[in-house]
């Protein structure tokens, strides 16, 4: 059900999660998130997701008043000329509409391996704090199969506006668990649940991507940009494990050591997916 108001000012109180895209705490105590441009947004309305609003020109609203008004919850849509739009600090301009809506509820670990198929393939993450990397990594496991995410203490949310923009919306379709201590979760991993949990770290004699078996369930865990995984987590994997590189390099970029070590589960597992939209 659309609510429809049409603005000359972005001073209403029920668009202060539109004007305060920098204030990210205030967005996650509030229990909620902002999604901007065309793509992330039409995937927010076709996910199961809650909207509480949306702001958007009368060109976009002509394109997506049908999906908006199938969905069940009653959604306030801002209409906005784009000029309007342009004085949000932050705000992508060529795009023209924009969402809020409610950080849907997490599993709990237990669920996150009980509704996983097998093998299980999770992606554990430490300390990574660069949204825009985070949401690429979010990107990378959905489009390789991975079945739920698991966000330590010290990493930043999967649901920052940067986050959610970078992974395209695909954050929607994957499982996130936010671990108050990864190490002792993961250790419940291994212990519990007994997956390997494979830690990728660029400077390890354990072993080299390519010679390490993913075949079984797993669990892989990404570090910092600058530091890489922590001590702490790197005492509870069960292997650590690198990506064989020309010597003159150090390490890749966190979003694209993903990539390459979900395509080498993928390609022992001998899985193949469709092209997403």
């Amino acid at each position: 059900m659309i609510r429809e108001t049409s603005i000359a000012s972005l001073d209403l109180p029920a668009l202060e999660p539109f004007r305060t895209l920098r204030q990210t705490e205030d967005h996650r105590r509030s229990g909620i998130f902002v999604a901007e441009g065309e793509k992330v947004v039409r995937r927010l309305l076709e996910s199961p997701i809650s909207i509480r609003s949306v702001l958007i020109t009368p060109e976009w609203l002509e394109v997506y008043r049908q999906k908006i008004s199938d969905r069940r919850e009653s959604i306030n849509v801002f209409v906005a000329k784009k000029e309007l739009l342009e004085e949000i600090v932050g705000f992508n301009l060529h795009q023209g509409i924009m969402a809020v809506a409610d950080i849907p509820d997490e599993p709990s670990l237990e669920t996150l391996v009980a509704l996983a198929f097998s093998p299980l393939l999770f992606v554990a993450v430490d300390g990574l704090t660069n949204s825009e990397n985070l949401g690429v990594l979010v990107r990378n496991c959905v489009a390789f199969g991975v079945q739920g995410l698991i966000v330590g203490e010290t990493s930043s949310s999967p649901f920052l506006r940067r986050a959610v923009r970078n992974s395209m919306g695909t954050v929607f379709k994957l499982p996130v668990h936010h671990a108050t201590n990864l190490a002792e979760t993961l250790t419940r991993l291994r212990l519990e649940f007994h997956l390997e949990v494979m830690g990728a770290h660029p400077h390890t004699d354990q072993g080299t991507l390519s010679d390490t078996d993913l075949k079984t369930g797993c669990c892989l865990v990404f570090g910092s940009e600058g530091e890489g995984i922590s001590e702490r987590v790197r005492n509870v994997c069960s292997k650590l494990v690198a990506i064989s590189m020309q010597s003159n390099v150090d390490s890749l970029n966190v979003a694209n050591a993903s990539a390459v070590f979900l395509y080498e589960v993928q390609r022992q597992r001998g899985r193949s997916h469709g092209q997403a939209s």
